[in-house]
């Protein structure tokens, strides 16, 4: 074959072309779409779910967060419409005029709707976020995975997509979540939502619980000394077991109850950055297994394959490519 410089398209937002020669290597034409994904491409890709400011919180009810001591809560936690008496448990202190509490139990700030202002207004719109994330979750269409297990998944390991059940799920093993850093899972539960006592969900490959959405329109139990990943949007009450931990949020339409568990907030990514592929500019386009993103560089690095293949970032807000360059059989993309 002769040795041509390979030549990366960019197929920029406003459709105009780029191309961008490198030397060395055999002909491969990689096409790279900048931005959202159109809505085809929607059941192959899908993007995190938009907390807003929900997403403030470790922990957020309508109607009460209570707790059998000691829980550890890292994170904000608050509660409204009710007020503050909903919050019970936590022995907190709060000064008079005050708009948020503290806790010894909570490694951040408690807030009701009968504290000082801004909160009462600030609970109300999260309130409003936390109910349009989880319709957004609910309301995402083409699943993946329909029905899978009938339910029960556990000792499954499940890669990034959308799963949508009509029944109960149940998690009576270890559950693992295989995916990179960036990889999106979206779990639509028609039914309760029920972890096992003594089992782990399990993340892989870089998966991270903050991309990790369960959707559940019946209650949320997690069992004794059970670990949970992900962010909890239920319709109804969420129920942590003695001793259960989780590494996500809590947001219940109803009320939140613990007994000595941990609660952990993930750090969050704005615009969380993914890399998806397909085998023609018009195809499905499917999540890039191997590739990073290094939000601190603006790079997105991955294998280059023999065949052709074209590329598109998908995030949440327009991004715009600048450099493509090859390293050590690598693409590496940079963005700004």
């Amino acid at each position: 074959m002769n040795r041509i410089g390979t030549k990366f398209k960019t197929v920029m937002k406003n459709k105009s072309i780029n191309y961008h020669t490198l030397p060395g290597i055999g002909a491969v034409l990689l096409g790279f779409a900048v931005g959202i994904l159109p809505a085809p491409d929607a059941a192959a890709v899908q993007g995190p779910v938009n907390l807003g400011t929900a997403g403030n919180f470790a922990i957020l009810a309508k109607s009460g967060i209570s707790t059998i001591p000691t829980s550890a809560v890292t994170g904000d936690i608050g509660v409204s419409p009710i007020d503050s008496t909903a919050i019970t448990g936590f022995s907190t202190t709060h000064a008079f005029g005050s708009p948020f509490a503290t806790s010894v139990q909570i490694t951040g700030k408690m807030y009701a709707a009968d504290y000082a202002a801004p909160t009462p207004v600030n609970l109300t719109t999260a309130i409003g976020d936390m109910q349009t994330a989880y319709t957004d979750a609910a309301g995402r269409t083409t699943p993946d995975f329909t029905e899978l297990g009938a339910g029960q998944i556990g000792g499954l390991t499940l890669v990034p997509g959308l799963y949508k059940w009509g029944t109960d799920v149940l998690l009576s093993t270890d559950v693992t979540l295989s995916g990179g850093p960036n990889a999106v899972w979206i779990f639509q539960i028609a039914g309760k939502l029920i972890q096992a006592n003594g089992t782990k969900l399990i993340l892989a490959g870089g998966a991270r619980p903050e991309n990790i959405f369960w959707q559940s329109f019946g209650g949320v139990s997690l069992g004794t000394t059970a670990h949970f990943e992900g962010i909890v949007l239920a319709e109804t009450s969420i129920t942590l077991g003695t001793g259960a931990s989780i590494n996500g949020r809590l947001l219940a339409q109803t009320a939140v109850t613990l007994d000595s568990n941990t609660v952990t907030a993930p750090n969050t990514v704005a615009a969380a950055i993914t890399l998806v592929s397909s085998a023609t500019v018009n195809g499905q386009y499917a999540y890039v297994s191997g590739h990073s993103v290094d939000v601190g560089t603006q790079t997105i690095t991955g294998p280059v394959s023999g065949n052709v293949q074209f590329y598109r970032i998908h995030s949440g807000t327009a991004l715009t490519i600048t450099k493509v360059s090859l390293s050590g059989g690598k693409f590496v993309i940079t963005y700004k």
